[in-house]
């Protein structure tokens, strides 16, 4: 095995696979990511069993073959490697070397024959979405995904198609994501009736998957595998095999009480209040009162901060505590200049939603303080 290919792009390549490779796996393949040639073109193959990444560059095949190599330090060599071309040949023993200028390496490789298959999914039908309808839904509802291990269907995104709509939720049990957004007409995927779990590993590489690109993305599935197609990349993520909860639930059908707040105004005195939270002490005291909202934090190890914004209000004054970064993460995603955030009495959830915008909303669970 020996090609030629280009440095920007082999980098680009083991790069993508970096999020995907296990750092520590008892099994030392999992380390690696596979390389083969073939037709003009090297593949670079990358899994976890969970999530698994296909993708195909351009080059110059000597000899066709495969190896695989240790993904983490084959990328720190050709990092650092300067030159326009790199070479890269296997030798017995599945050794390798990797040449550029006058720079040359030699590592160890491990047969691809121990490395397990991830296929491509040719032989399933592909509906295709919106990269950055995507990208967006994601980047609205990543945040609030649970990391608590013990609650399985809440450690990803739930996804769902509709009659022509498309809904991405998540939550940690004390915060709920919800966005959801129209189709174009012409785009009708299948992912059954209940919907989907992508698994929060997954989520993060589909993301990386979409960025920076307005094009289309091809969206399947088969046998409890999500498989996205974009450009020269395919990508397999396996799905939480559980049902989600039933969040509806969660959302107040009745109106609470409503502000108008500039977004960067309202997210900066946030994170001012941030500076003195820890862990133990992560409450802001929200004080609404005729025309100004009064924001305060006390953190007994570190100190107190209070801020004021003036704000379009005039109805009885109200108190709530939430905790801050809830608050700062869900308003940070907002792309337009105001933003709604609606609380409620008896300590009733809040609500942050774009201003004139009901695609996106956040329900946060308030805390006593």
């Amino acid at each position: 095995m020996e090609f030629n290919v280009e440095r920007g792009t082999f980098l680009e390549a083991v790069q993508k696979t970096l999020g995907i490779v296990e750092r520590k796996s008892t099994m030392p393949i999992l380390n690696n990511v596979l390389i083969k040639t073939g037709d003009g073109q090297i593949t670079v193959v990358a899994t976890d069993r969970e999530v698994g990444l296909v993708a195909h560059y351009n080059a110059t095949v000597v000899e066709e073959g495969g190896i695989t190599i240790a993904a983490r330090k084959l990328f720190e060599m050709i990092r650092e490697i300067q030159g326009d071309s790199i070479n890269l040949k296997k030798l017995e023993n599945n050794w390798v070397t990797i040449t550029c200028g006058k720079i040359k390496y030699r590592l160890p490789g491990i047969s691809v024959d121990e490395f397990p298959e991830v296929s491509d999914g040719d032989d399933i039908g592909f509906s295709k979405i919106k990269s950055g309808l995507l990208r967006e839904m994601i980047t609205k509802t990543y945040f609030a995904i649970s990391t608590d291990e013990m609650r399985a269907s809440l450690n990803g995104v739930y996804l769902k198609i509709d009659r022509g709509w498309i809904e991405m939720v998540a939550t940690d049990g004390h915060r709920l994501s919800v966005v959801k957004m129209k189709l174009e007409d012409d785009v009708v995927p299948d992912f059954g009736s209940e919907g989907i779990i992508i698994p929060r590993k997954g989520v993060g590489e589909i993301r990386k998957l979409l960025e920076d690109d307005d094009e289309y993305v091809q969206v399947g599935i088969q046998q409890g595998v999500c498989i996205l197609k974009k450009n020269n990349t395919i990508l397999r993520v396996s799905l939480i095999d559980s049902d989600y909860p039933d969040y509806e639930k969660v959302i107040p059908t009745e109106r609470g009480i409503d502000v108008t707040l500039n977004k960067d105004e309202m997210l900066h005195s946030l994170k001012r209040m941030g500076v003195i939270s820890s862990e133990r002490f992560s409450g802001v005291k929200i004080q609404l009162t005729d025309h100004k909202m009064v924001l305060s934090s006390i953190n007994p190890d570190v100190g107190e901060a209070q801020d004021e914004l003036t704000v379009d209000y005039s109805g009885k004054d109200l108190e709530m505590g939430y905790n801050v970064k809830y608050l700062i993460e869900a308003i940070d995603v907002i792309g337009e200049r105001d933003i709604s955030f609606e609380m409620r009495e008896s300590h009733g959830p809040g609500i942050i939603r774009s201003f004139g915008n009901d695609s996106y909303k956040c329900i946060i669970m308030p805390l006593r303080l």
